[in-house]
C-alpha cells in the first residue's frame, strides 16, 4: 500500500527476514526513471488500448447474442503448455467433462508453446485483441500450469478481454482434488458455506500503510455491504468484520476453520501486508511468500513465525469447501521472477524469483483435503495503496463490484472485470503520457512514477481457480 510523502512513495509488504518493509520509501523521480522502458513505446501498448476498449462495452467484448452466464454460448476452454510434463487433462478430467456437458460445441482445449506471446497466442488461434469469437476462444479460460510456462503476463494480457483464471499445482493429485471439489460443489444439493461475507483487516498503530487499508479499504467495504451502505441488498446484511486489534492470527484461523462467530463464510476479503524477501534459492521462499502478516506484528524490525499465518497455519480441519478468497496482500497470488516495478532502460530487472510462482497458501486452499476453496483472488509481487486510492481520494469502484458480483452469484471471473478494465485504461494513458515524452514534451517525473506504479500495481491482480465457478446463496 502506498502514500506520498516527502515525495516518497510507500510499499506494501513486510520482510520475512528482517521485519522491515520490504522495500524503502522509493523517491517518485526514482521511480519515474523505471518506468521509461521501451515495450509501452511499441505495438503491444495499442493493441492492449483495442483490446480494453472492446472489454469495455455493455456486452463484455462477446458478439451481442452471447449471455456471458450461459456457457454454452460464451465457451469455455483449457490452456495448457505443450511443454508441461505433468499429466495436468488427465488430473482435471471431472472438471472437464462437467465444462464439455455445459458449454457443449464451445468446450475447447488449447495449447499454448514456450516463449508465445499474447498477440502471437490469440492470432495462432485465429483472434485478434478487440474480437472474442467464442467458437475459436472461449470467453471463460483456465491456464493449467505453472506460469514458467504459461506466464503470467499472458493471465494480464488475455485478462483485459477474456474471464481467466489459473491453477497450478506440484503434481497430478492438486489437480485432481480441485476438479472433484468443484464438481462437488456444483453438482450439490444445498452449498456447504453459509451466506456471510467475512472482512478481515490488520491496523498497526505503529504502521502507516495498514492504517491506510483498514481505514480507506477494509471498513469503507464493510459499511457499503452493512446495513444502511450502498450495496445493502447484496450484503443482505450478512457482513462480519474482523478489524485492527482483533485481526489476530487466531481469528483468522478460526475463519478459515469455519468454528468461528460468523460460522462457514461464503466470502473472505483480507488486506494485510504479504510476507516476502526470501531471496531467489531459499528454501522458505515457495513455502512463505505472501503469508499474512497478522495483528500479532509487534512492530518493524521483529517478525517470526507467530506473527503471520501461511500454509502450514491453515488446518486440517478447516472447513473451507466452496469458499472464495480475495487476499490484498504482497505476493498473496504469487512472486515473479523478475521486478516488474524496476524498469531501468538498459538495466535488467533484480531476480525476485528463480522461477515465477503461485503462492503456497491459495493453492492449499483450493486442494485442502475436506474440499477446496472455489477460487483464490490475490496479487503478484507488491501492492500498492494506488489500488484503492488516488489522488488522496478512495477508489472502491472494483472492489465493491468484484465482491458485490460474487455474493449474488455471477462466474468469478467476470466479478474481476472491472480490475481488467482498469489495467487497460491505465495502460493506455501511460502508453500517451510517454509518447508525450518521447515527442520532447516536458512530462512531471511525479506524473509518471505515479502512472507506472499504478499501472503496473493493476495489472497484478489475478484469479486462481476456475472462472466460471459461482457462489452459491444458501437460502
Amino acid at each position: 500500500m502506498a502514500e506520498p510523502q516527502d515525495d516518497r512513495i510507500y510499499a506494501n509488504g513486510v520482510n520475512g527476514l528482517t521485519g522491515r518493509y520490504l522495500i524503502e520509501p522509493i523517491s517518485t523521480a526514482d521511480l519515474a526513471a523505471r518506468g521509461r522502458g521501451p515495450d509501452e513505446m511499441g505495438g503491444t501498448s495499442q493493441r492492449m488500448r483495442v483490446a480494453w476498449e472492446n472489454a469495455t462495452q455493455n456486452h463484455l467484448g462477446l458478439p451481442i447474442d452471447v449471455d456471458p452466464d450461459n456457457l454454452g454460448q460464451a465457451g469455455w476452454g483449457v490452456v495448457v503448455s505443450t511443454a508441461d510434463k505433468t499429466d495436468v487433462l488427465a488430473g482435471l478430467r471431472p472438471l472437464l467433462r462437467h465444462r464439455e456437458q455445459q458449454a457443449l460445441r464451445r468446450f475447447k482445449i488449447l495449447d499454448h508453446r514456450p516463449g508465445e506471446t499474447w498477440p502471437a497466442w490469440l492470432e495462432r488461434h485465429h483472434v485478434g485483441p478487440g474480437s472474442i469469437n467464442p467458437e475459436n476462444v472461449p470467453y471463460y479460460l483456465l491456464l493449467a500450469g505453472s506460469p514458467a510456462l504459461i506466464p503470467f503476463s499472458l493471465q494480464y494480457l488475455l485478462s483485459l478481454e477474456y474471464a481467466v483464471g489459473r491453477l497450478h499445482f506440484d503434481d497430478v493429485t492438486g489437480y485432481e482434488r480441485y476438479a472433484e471439489a468443484v464438481v462437488d460443489y456444483e453438482k450439490a444439493g444445498a452449498p456447504p458455506h453459509g451466506d456471510t461475507a467475512v472482512f478481515f483487516g490488520t491496523r498497526h498503530n505503529f504502521d502507516k500503510a495498514t492504517q491506510l487499508s483498514a481505514d480507506r479499504l477494509v471498513q469503507p467495504l464493510v459499511d457499503s455491504f452493512s446495513g444502511g451502505g450502498r450495496y445493502e441488498r447484496i450484503g443482505g446484511g450478512r457482513v462480519h468484520a474482523v478489524l485492527g486489534e482483533t485481526a489476530v492470527k487466531e481469528s483468522l484461523a478460526e475463519i478459515l476453520g469455519g468454528d468461528g462467530p460468523p460460522g462457514r463464510p461464503a466470502l473472505f476479503f483480507a488486506a494485510a501486508h504479504g510476507l516476502g524477501g526470501w531471496p531467489p534459492g531459499h528454501p522458505d521462499q515457495h513455502s512463505r511468500h505472501g503469508a499474512l502478516v497478522c495483528q500479532d506484528w509487534p512492530g518493524f524490525g521483529r517478525i517470526d513465525a507467530t506473527h503471520s499465518f501461511g500454509v502450514a497455519d491453515l488446518r486440517a480441519d478447516s472447513r473451507v469447501h466452496g469458499l472464495v478468497a480475495f487476499l490484498f496482500a504482497c505476493y498473496g497470488a504469487g512472486t515473479p521472477h523478475l521486478d516488474p516495478f524496476a524498469h531501468t532502460r538498459g538495466i535488467e530487472p533484480p531476480v525476485v524469483a528463480d522461477e515465477p510462482f503461485v503462492a503456497a497458501l491459495p493453492k492449499e486452499l483450493l486442494t485442502h483435503a475436506g474440499g477446496g476453496a472455489l477460487a483464490v483472488i490475490g496479487h503478484v509481487d507488491r501492492a500498492w495503496g494506488y489500488s484503492y486510492l488516488f489522488g488522496g481520494e478512495a477508489q472502491l469502484v472494483p472492489f465493491q463490484n468484484a465482491i458485490g458480483r460474487i455474493l449474488i452469484g455471477k462466474p468469478i471471473g467476470v466479478a474481476m472485470k472491472d480490475f481488467g478494465e482498469r489495467h487497460g485504461a491505465l495502460s493506455a494513458h501511460l502508453s500517451d503520457v510517454l509518447q508525450d515524452l518521447h515527442h520532447g514534451r516536458a512530462v512531471p517525473d511525479g506524473r509518471i512514477a505515479a502512472l507506472w506504479t499504478e499501472r503496473s500495481d493493476a495489472q497484478n491482480y489475478i484469479l486462481l481457480g476456475d472462472p466460471a465457478v459461482t457462489s452459491r446463496r444458501a437460502d
